[in-house]
């Protein structure tokens, strides 16, 4: 993968551009993809914002959405646009499985591709690109791409918002410790040019439905286990639990992380049965790698303290294969 510096003379003349981002999209993968799809258009390009799966309820104020095909919903009209791309930007994933009914597609494409991502281990299929686990978020990465173009001036009051969507969510509202200094004085420029971040913050945290926030306290009481002798924590979901709150895309967003706000707490694991598998997220504090744990027993990864994973056993069975995992490895004491 060559540097992403050199496909900026690809982007001095108009281009036809195709942009996507990975299946289940949240606040970084739909901020990322927009703050550059508002910032290529702006430039002069004609751009397709595709996202592999229906983009969730808390996000369908993010300007610019309207224009985003889903994949799932409309696979017909995302074919010839992706076709008639000159160019196609991956946003927050760097492995094609994540893209799931996209990947062949994707995958088949010959046209050139450009990365831009913050998780670790990225697969060579990339020409050009940029890969810094150690950035807070996919969004801030789009900021540090747009000054690199030398048109931060075309950062409007937009494009902004959408960057500091991802950023925000990607960071817990800026307390993980990947929010580093710079990602403040991006945040500030952002604030120059006209952010309103209380507004952001409403939108995404302040605008639940009433059975979304049933559904947490049910949660909470119900599906969550303590082991505070593995200083660990557990929420499990099965497909009935889903059914029974009329569950929909975003509405598990953030719940791994409840168990962390318990003293004593740092590894936090939640098991949801899909239609489509099996699915565990992992959240960690200080030293304990959660990419590791993911990548060694449950085939997945992804940061230091935030990560995935997939079983093909059952709900039952991965969940009792997760506590003898738990019990065998002792998060506590790494």
């Amino acid at each position: 993968m060559k540097p992403i510096q050199e496909v900026l003379p690809l982007l001095q003349q108009p281009r036809n551009i195709f942009i996507t981002t990975h299946h289940k999209p949240d606040g970084d993968a739909i901020g990322s993809m927009m703050a550059l799809t508002l910032f290529l258009e702006k430039m002069g390009h004609t751009v397709s914002p595709v996202s592999p799966s229906e983009v969730p309820d808390f996000l369908a104020w993010v300007p610019g959405l309207s224009k985003v095909l889903n994949h799932e919903a409309e696979p017909r009209k995302v074919e010839p646009a992706i076709a008639a791309a000159d160019l196609i930007f991956c946003l927050d994933f760097n492995d094609f499985s994540r893209v799931k009914g996209m990947q062949t597609l994707l995958s088949s494409a010959t046209q050139t591709k450009v990365l831009i991502d913050h998780h670790m281990f990225p697969k060579p299929d990339f020409d050009f690109g940029v890969s810094e686990p150690l950035k807070s978020s996919t969004c801030e990465m789009v900021y540090d791409f747009i000054n690199l173009t030398g048109h931060n001036a075309l950062i409007d009051e937009q494009i902004g918002a959408c960057i500091y969507t991802g950023a925000m969510t990607d960071t817990g509202s800026f307390r993980f410790p990947a929010c580093t200094a710079s990602v403040h004085e991006m945040i500030a420029d952002l604030m120059r040019k006209g952010l309103k971040h209380s507004v952001i913050h409403e939108e995404v945290y302040d605008s639940w439905e009433e059975r979304r926030m049933r559904f947490l306290g049910f949660v909470l009481q119900e599906r969550m286990e303590i082991f505070p002798e593995y200083s660990s924590g557990l929420i499990t979901l099965s497909q009935e639990d889903l059914q029974k709150f009329d569950v929909r895309s975003g509405d598990t967003e953030g719940i791994v992380n409840y168990p962390m706000s318990i003293a004593g707490i740092r590894f936090a694991t939640l098991i949801i049965e899909r239609k489509d598998g099996i699915k565990l997220s992992f959240r960690s504090k200080g030293t304990f790698d959660v990419n590791a744990f993911a990548r060694n027993h449950f085939n997945g990864g992804g940061h230091f303290n935030a990560s995935g994973g997939q079983s093909s056993q059952s709900f039952s069975e991965t969940i009792l294969c997760f506590k003898r995992i738990l019990s065998e490895f002792h998060p506590s004491k790494n």
